[in-house]
């Protein structure tokens, strides 16, 4: 008596369901059996419903449940568990679709990698978000090899070197300093305002420095250790950002301001809630704020209007009258 012929691919039957239910289900979707055979038969593997239904057994003793429901005559089987819940994955689409520093190309390529980790249906909605591209992301494909030479460059604590560019007017990246290459230990990488920075010591001029990771080029990880453990761990680095206002250089200050109390908002939220509050009446309140002076600073001050003042020190004070004088005489 002949035996019936497997399928070619029998051996493979469990996985072909694990990722058919994976892909092809959710809470809205499911298959029925005859679908769900057919669906093996086309992957070359046979299957009857009574060994389907142990398969279904095993999927769950695995961790993935499978559900059955009915809708009028027929049954429906499907998976729930995936993953990433849909909510997640829309918010890591559009975190992707936002980031400046990942070109357009990358998103598409990253989205579609995040829609295949749902179902078909789902990953439609997830598509659906893709309708308009950020016109100022960047067009430097190399980023995405720089934070991997310097994440193996902190991890292996050595030094790395780079080219740094920057715009001229006919909108094109040009080297910085004749080509030569900048030297620099690698300590932490931070995204701040859109943009993807290194931070690290700079081992010639022996200060601490950021760099924009989409304008650095040829970055290639050095036989020199790294340099500079004393000097950053001055820095809190998890602050960095926030006193520095578009990562501009310069050396820090205690900054007093006086404020209304309608911007204490405003002022936690760029400088955390360790804030030293000191109330000075019923509508004001005093700061100390630690800043690099820089004049994003003070256009940032200048910003919040009439409601919050620096009130020392007076270096400080008279450099912010001296922009407004500057301002000034531009607009007669």
């Amino acid at each position: 008596m002949a035996h019936q012929r497997k399928g070619e691919n029998q051996k493979l039957k469990l996985l072909y369901l694990y990722t058919m239910f994976q892909k092809q289900t959710d809470e809205d979707h499911g298959m029925t059996m005859p679908e769900i055979i057919d669906f093996l038969k086309a992957h070359g593997v046979n299957a009857d419903r009574k060994t389907l239904y142990q398969d279904f057994k095993e999927l769950g003793d695995f961790g993935l449940e499978i559900f059955r429901e009915q809708v009028g005559h027929r049954h429906y089987y499907y998976a729930t568990q995936h993953l990433f819940e849909l909510p997640e994955l829309k918010l890591l689409v559009d975190s992707v679709q936002a980031s400046k520093f990942i070109t357009d190309k990358k998103s598409l390529e990253l989205i579609g990698k995040l829609s295949s980790l749902t179902s078909v249906h789902q990953a439609d909605q997830l598509q659906r978000q893709v309708y308009v591209m950020r016109e100022n992301k960047t067009l430097n494909e190399a980023i995405y090899y720089n934070v991997d030479v310097i994440h193996q460059a902190i991890s292996s604590q050595r030094s790395i070197a780079f080219r740094y560019t920057q715009w001229n007017l006919d909108k094109k990246l040009e080297d910085r300093k004749n080509g030569i290459p900048y030297e620099v230990s690698p300590w932490a990488l931070l995204w701040d305002d859109e943009n993807y920075y290194l931070i690290g010591y700079d081992n010639a001029g022996k200060t601490i420095k950021h760099y924009r990771v989409d304008k650095m080029k040829d970055t290639t990880t050095l036989q020199a250790p790294r340099e500079g453990r004393e000097a950053i761990a001055q820095y809190d680095l998890g602050r960095y950002t926030s006193r520095r206002f578009g990562m501009f250089g310069g050396e820090e200050q205690v900054v007093n301001l006086h404020c209304h109390n309608d911007m204490i908002g405003v002022l936690l939220d760029r400088f955390g809630t360790d804030l030293p509050i000191q109330p000075l009446d019923e509508e004001h309140f005093t700061t100390q704020v630690s800043v690099v002076p820089s004049r994003q600073f003070f256009g940032w001050i200048i910003g919040l209007g009439p409601k919050v003042t620096i009130s020392g020190p007076k270096s400080v004070a008279q450099e912010m009258r001296t922009i407004l004088q500057e301002l000034k005489s531009q607009y007669p």
